[in-house]
């Protein structure tokens, strides 16, 4: 017969393994799933046999539609702003027509009433044809515009590449600064009888006063572009022994643009001032001698009227070389 075993070791032999029970009483009864695995333990009724505690399940994260849409606060402020955007420029407006109709009554001037009237009447029929000085307002604009467009341009193609080599080279700079200090203040009406005696003409008189009178802000703006280059920038130029060509193309162009748009947008406004004026010298079909001949028949409604176009003209112009010179804002496109 073999030796009899120790009663406690027939013990150990017969029993079951216990389980080490761990209580959840942090963890919902929900939470974990019946007979679930957490960290190799088995989870039975909401009791750890074995292994670490179990760990929390993560909140669930939002949809990317649910953390992109705004909080009632923002939307209501953004919606508070928007109104106001709104609101501000027609109160302006209506003020302003209100303060208009209040002077009217004193006789000086139409009112808002006579001389929506009379551009009813203006409106009706804009490119008419009567003979040479009494055409529509469409052809007034058309030839306001045209002249402004040929001194502006002849302006740019000078001012531009002129404003690149004051900038570009010191001693140019040295040369033309005196200059342009002296002719830049002039009134540009004062250009006109030049003009007038140099071309023998109104039309190129009136070309040529627009020209001189928008060609400064372009030199100028172009010419502090150039300057404020970083200096970094043509040291690895001439350090890459980069043709003048190449060094105008790939730094000095890009880096100018901003300046050189608000140059042009500054010449267009001072050209579309100064082709007003300029008409009323030098007659012809054409917003500026509109104002005039109709100040000489008294018909005040229709200079209203003029002053009108005039401005939404000009408001248009300058509204689109802004958006023009936003394509190229490159600091709001880093950021």
């Amino acid at each position: 017969m073999s030796a009899a075993l120790p009663r406690n070791v027939l013990a150990a032999d017969a029993a079951p393994p216990r389980a080490v029970v761990h209580p959840l009483p942090y963890v919902a009864k929900n939470s974990v799933a019946k007979n679930s695995v957490v960290k190799n333990s088995v989870v039975k009724e909401g009791v750890v046999t074995e292994g670490a505690r179990p760990q929390v399940p993560a909140a669930p994260t939002p949809s990317p539609a649910t953390a992109a849409r705004p909080s009632p606060a923002a939307a209501r402020r953004r919606r508070t702003e928007l109104l106001l955007k709104i609101l501000a420029p027609v109160l302006g407006i209506v003020a302003f027509i209100g303060l208009w109709a209040l002077i009217a009554k004193g006789g000086s001037i139409p009112g808002p009433g006579a001389t929506f009237d009379a551009a009813r009447a203006v409106f009706a029929d804009p490119f008419y044809r009567n003979g040479p000085n009494d055409q529509g307002i469409g052809w007034k604009v058309a030839n306001s515009l045209g002249r402004v467009g040929i001194g502006f341009g002849l302006a740019a193609l000078v001012g531009i590449p002129l404003g690149f080599m004051i900038g570009r080279f010191r001693f140019l700079a040295g040369m033309t600064e005196p200059i342009i200090s002296l002719l830049r203040p002039v009134s540009p009406l004062a250009w006109l009888p030049i003009g007038l005696l140099v071309f023998k003409g109104a039309q190129p008189a009136a070309i040529w006063t627009i020209f001189i009178s928008s060609i400064w802000p372009m030199i100028i703006n172009t010419t502090v572009g150039v300057q404020r280059i970083p200096q970094d920038f043509m040291n690895v130029a001439r350090v890459l022994n980069l043709s003048e060509w190449k060094v105008f193309t790939k730094i000095l162009f890009p880096a100018v643009l901003p300046y050189m748009l608000t140059g042009v947008r500054l010449s267009i406004g001072v050209a579309w001032l100064v082709i007003v004026a300029a008409e009323m010298l030098t007659g012809g079909v054409g917003l500026g001698f509109w104002v005039w001949d109709e100040w000489n028949n008294l018909k005040v409604e229709n200079i209203l009227i003029a002053i009108a176009v005039i401005g939404v003209i000009g408001l248009a112009l300058e509204q689109s070389l802004l958006l023009l010179a936003g394509r190229f804002d490159y600091a709001k496109d880093r950021s």
